[in-house]
């Protein structure tokens, strides 16, 4: 989405960009949902095979607003329209490649779609009125390569799983589209784009870490572990340098230019490492069918994410907005791993007994 905000930069206005930037936050929501009743409730059905593939209605409806959103033109409203079903298709896609090891294709998808946002970017620092073009022609070619047959069937996903993972995903993840309406709201359009486009750019660290959590969710693995923390670490330094050398302002435009970005920045950063603290003792209490207790704590800890970052808001400081954020995510490592050793030492007790 880095790429949707870099073009937006350039071919809408101000308060144009402020409403895209809300819109790319709340695409990724749809995104999550999708993932979460497609793909997460049947990786943590523990009573099935829990395989999973790419439903070939969501491949076909997707293609459907990519073709029209190239039709209409630089639309804010057909952006607005057809971005959660475009995201949507790509989280799908992305998490059944990963889940079900389809390397080869997601290699394939993955270079369609980074092709699609170079030349639209690219497009977009030249002002030409079709930069969205390649861009959402790469997200439907990859749509359309990860939508392919395969040999297995999908896994039927435990009815009550699927509830419970469904509603800890929309409880936690309307966090954000929420606080960036709030931003828009009250700080104003800048804010509310540099808040996406710090999210989407510290996004980088968030692959890797997506990956572990896809791969834990099936077995725990020390190897995905180490492999994830180490293209955190080279994926910050990948940040920072940009950051440095001034990519992310010819990426963003004035936003980005005109304001302070290095601290918020190094923030947003350390809120998404932080989530390698919080994956590994989840996707333990996924594999362990805990759908219903990570449920509460994800309503909890949602709360207090939602709590600290609108104080930072009150504050009217990115830096305070992603301080509370990091915060947060540090106290859900916390109460995930206190759950996780509590639920163990249940069953080792259970066991003895």
């Amino acid at each position: 989405m880095t790429a949707t905000v870099s073009i937006a930069a350039h071919l809408f206005t101000p308060s144009e960009q402020g409403v895209i930037a809300v819109a790319v936050l709340v695409a990724t929501f749809a995104g999550q949902l999708a993932f979460a009743v497609i793909v997460e409730s049947r990786l943590s059905s523990a009573g099935t095979d829990r395989r999973v593939t790419f439903p070939l209605w969501l491949a076909a409806v997707s293609v459907v607003a990519g073709v029209a959103l190239i039709a209409v033109g630089p639309s804010v409203v057909a952006l607005c329209v057809a971005l959660p079903i475009l995201i949507a298709a790509l989280e799908v896609g992305r998490g059944v490649s990963v889940a079900e090891r389809l390397d080869g294709r997601e290699l394939w998808a993955s270079l369609l779609v980074g092709a699609g946002a170079l030349v639209g970017v690219l497009a977009g620092f030249a002002d030409q009125p079709w930069a969205l073009v390649p861009l959402v022609a790469g997200i439907v070619a990859a749509t359309v390569v990860r939508c392919l047959p395969v040999q297995h069937r999908a896994s039927r996903p435990e009815p009550r799983v699927m509830g419970w993972v469904v509603a800890d995903t929309a409880i936690t993840g309307a966090v954000f589209p929420l606080l960036n309406a709030m931003i828009l709201a009250f700080i104003g359009p800048v804010d509310a784009v540099l808040f996406t486009a710090m999210s989407t750019v510290s996004g980088l660290l968030a692959i890797p870490l997506n990956f572990m959590r896809l791969r834990l969710l099936k077995e725990h693995s020390t190897l995905d572990i180490v492999v994830s923390a180490a293209a955190v670490l080279a994926a910050l330094i990948a940040l920072l340098v940009a950051e440095a050398i001034g990519l992310f302002g010819l990426l963003f435009g004035s936003a980005w230019q005109e304001s302070a970005t290095l601290v918020p920045l190094l923030l947003a950063c350390g809120w998404r490492a932080a989530s390698l603290a919080t994956t590994i003792p989840f996707a333990a209490l996924r594999r362990m069918g805990e759908a219903r207790l990570l449920t509460g704590l994800r309503a909890a800890v949602s709360a207090l994410t939602f709590v600290l970052a609108a104080v930072g808001l009150a504050t009217q400081n990115l830096s305070a907005v992603f301080l509370g954020l990091l915060v947060a995510e540090l106290a859900s490592a916390v109460v995930y791993e206190w759950a996780r050793r509590r639920r163990v030492a249940r069953l080792e007790r259970g066991a003895a007994a």
